[in-house]
């Protein structure tokens, strides 16, 4: 089927039939597809195909065609447009753009007198616009393809990037995984040094740990280019340009085509839902008007983030959002995106100051942007069109029904949605109760509550929960005491013990019950004591904190080393055993008093006891499948920092004996009866 041919009308049953509450939708659901449909069919009859829309990264901005220059931009606002730049000494009038229909303008420069390029690779260049004011601005291209912090002030600048001999990525690009263990991270902090951090570390270091822990799947953050680091890459000013703070392009292609060769698929952490308001360095008032890419007056502008909304209605705006995702995927072989803020796009309202409590009401109405909604279908049903292994990801809160249903469906075409109450709830867990008044019924239901047919990402904490003024959850559990206690030559205290174990256990029930995909963020897996944050005024341009200390889990002498090791070991059973691609699981048993969880999945039966004063001897836990259980994963062995309660060897065999709704049952035997620092959580394998 080629790229843009879909049916005229969605093919609803399927998605009834999974949820029959949506039914009184239905016909909302097919004005939103019609109006994708409709979309989508002018595209085609204008631009010839999508496929040709969404390569307009190849016209736009600034190309070698030979040894000629062809300059194009956007710019419906401007009077007059310039090329400015070291090519012609910053003359601001030797070089103007031709004026084109619908806003466009064009500029095609010779080859110089000697026959070269008229425009030297990484020399300085600026679009000059005359406004209706009769003002001249300089501005960066939005088609940019590297910017660099200015030697004279603090906004950017832009070079032309025509490299002799540009890296070429050799490796394919890896098929989807069957399932997704996700290893979120920074390139930037990627180093135990105060400083910015580089692609090539990240090649060379981060890479083979990456490898190493059982991650299949990396998802960048701070790619696009951002004038403003504190931002942590979410106010992105040059949204082709990949930021050269950490390197090259060419040192990024690198590290993309190395993680291919290892394996491991690469996504880019995209920024769609808004821009930053910067005007000299940004695409913020381009063309002189407050419009151009954005939606005019208060409309256009998002209050909580202090930057601009994309008008998704415009025909210019879509060509070049998605071109952009076109962009990262054929230039630097990306495998997918995770798409940041959809909340705010999917919501006139864009989700400030409004509990979503599941009401269908609240996903229906004109309270929804209609046109944020189509642009997320068209970009899905490109990617997926263009690239079946392609993998995307949506950042809601909301729980919008059908974000992550096919297109085909009416749904908005996602392959994820990040489940964002689990770490919440851990956090405030954490923060209002003692572990021995967790209820044992409220971590099940929130692991466990999404929508069926939906796949979500699980993490027990990302970049959000390690934020200054948070803590990570290694720090809400042991405190200060990591800065004293974790060493092995020293006495192992409650704290750090008790720390140490739910540390473990809440990884390991978010990765089992959680999701159809895990995500882990940089320096979690071995409990990173420190929160996230970038030098800034308030910190006296610090990188104390921007920084991950992966010297703390390579000193054999420190406890973080066992931490690391559960998180190979947890991913390493999982691609084994494969229960992210298995169906949710069966909860037996959520026992309050004893504070014992017990779930299957997968052929697997995991048990946790998050009881901080006993263990059983003799505990019985219902089973479905009967046969020889034998323990494959245990948090309390000793080389994960446990106590080795368990026999690790010892084989049980179920008994025709119902329990908790279960035909067969197994009798779980350990070798103490009592101990005040008791966690434990295993798997069994049949």
């Amino acid at each position: 089927m080629p790229v843009g041919a879909v049916a005229a009308e969605p093919q609803l049953e399927p998605l009834l039939q999974i949820d029959p509450n949506l039914k009184p939708f239905s016909e909302e659901l097919r004005r939103r597809y019609k109006k994708f449909h409709t979309l989508l069919k002018s595209i085609e009859e204008n631009e010839g195909s999508l496929d040709q829309f969404s390569k307009a990264y190849e016209t736009f901005g600034i190309h070698s065609q030979g040894n000629t220059i062809y300059c194009k931009e956007w710019a419906p606002g401007a009077e007059a447009v310039f090329l400015v730049g070291d090519f012609n000494q910053w003359n601001t009038s030797s070089h103007p753009y031709k004026k084109l229909e619908f806003g466009k303008w064009e500029l095609r420069i010779p080859p110089d007198a000697r026959g070269f390029s008229p425009i030297p690779h990484k020399s300085k260049l600026k679009v000059l616009i005359h406004n209706k004011k009769s003002e001249l601005l300089y501005r960066i291209s939005p088609w940019a393809k590297h910017v660099v912090p200015s030697e004279k002030n603090i906004t950017y600048d832009w070079l032309h990037w025509d490299p002799a001999q540009p890296y070429l990525c050799i490796q394919p690009r890896p098929k989807r995984p069957r399932s997704l263990r996700i290893y979120e991270a920074h390139v930037g902090i990627a180093s135990p040094e105060g400083k910015i951090a580089s692609y090539t570390n990240f090649t060379r270091n981060m890479l083979p740990r990456i490898k190493d822990l059982g991650y299949n799947a990396i998802q960048m953050m701070a790619i696009m280019e951002h004038a403003y680091y504190a931002s942590f890459g979410y106010q992105i000013t040059s949204f082709f340009a990949a930021s050269s703070r950490y390197g090259t392009p060419d040192e990024l292609k690198q590290l993309v085509d190395t993680a291919h060769s290892m394996g491991i698929v690469v996504l880019l952490d995209v920024v769609h839902s808004h821009a930053s308001t910067n005007t000299d360095d940004g695409l913020n008032e381009f063309d002189g008007t407050d419009s151009c890419f954005f939606h005019s007056g208060s409309r256009g502008t998002h209050t909580l983030w202090d930057s601009r909304l994309f008008n998704y209605s415009h025909w210019e705006v879509l060509r070049f959002l998605l071109a952009n995702l076109r962009w990262w995927m054929e230039e630097y072989h990306f495998d997918g995106f995770r798409f940041d803020g959809v909340t705010s796009m999917l919501y006139h309202h864009h989700g400030l100051a409004v509990g979503f409590s599941g009401d269908y009401s609240e996903y229906f109405g004109l309270q929804v942007d209609d046109e944020s909604v189509v642009y997320l279908m068209l970009s899905n049903h490109l990617l997926h069109s263009l690239y079946p292994d392609c993998i995307t990801i949506a950042e809601d809160v909301s729980g919008m029904p059908t974000l992550c249903r096919p297109i085909s469906e009416g749904g908005a075409g996602f392959d994820y949605r990040l489940a964002m109450a689990i770490p919440d709830k851990w956090i405030q867990m954490l923060k209002e109760l003692k572990d021995e008044d967790w209820n044992m019924g409220n971590i099940v239901f929130t692991l466990s509550n999404r929508r069926y047919g939906e796949k979500c990402i699980a993490y027990a904490e990302s970049h959000d929960q390690a934020l200054v003024g948070d803590k990570t959850l290694a720090f809400w559990l042991m405190d200060a005491e990591m800065y004293t206690n974790m060493s092995v030559l020293s006495p192992l205290t409650l704290k750090i013990d008790r720390g140490l174990q739910l540390h473990k256990m809440i990884r390991l029930i978010t990765h089992g019950l959680g999701g159809e995909g895990y995500l882990n963020f940089i320096g979690n897996e071995f409990g990173h004591p420190e929160w996230l944050d970038f030098p800034r005024k308030g910190n006296n341009e610090s990188y104390h904190y921007a920084r991950r200390q992966f010297n703390l889990v390579d000193d054999a002498n420190l406890r973080y080393k066992y931490l690391y090791t559960f998180d190979r070991a947890m991913n390493k059973t999982e691609e084994k055993y494969a229960w992210l691609a298995s169906q949710p699981a069966y909860v037996s048993e959520k026992h309050e008093s004893n504070k014992v969880i017990a779930f299957e999945r997968a052929n697997l039966l995991f048990i946790f006891n998050f009881n901080s004063q006993k263990s059983f001897t003799d505990y019985r836990v219902g089973v479905e499948r009967p046969g020889k259980y034998k323990i494959v994963l245990d948090t309390d062995a000793s080389e994960f920092g446990g106590h080795t309660r368990l026999d690790n060897k010892t084989e049980f065999f179920t008994e025709s004996m119902p329990h908790n709704n279960r035909a067969s049952s197994v009798m779980v035997k350990k070798k103490i009866v009592i101990a005040s620092d008791i966690t434990d959580a295993v798997n069994f394998s049949n």
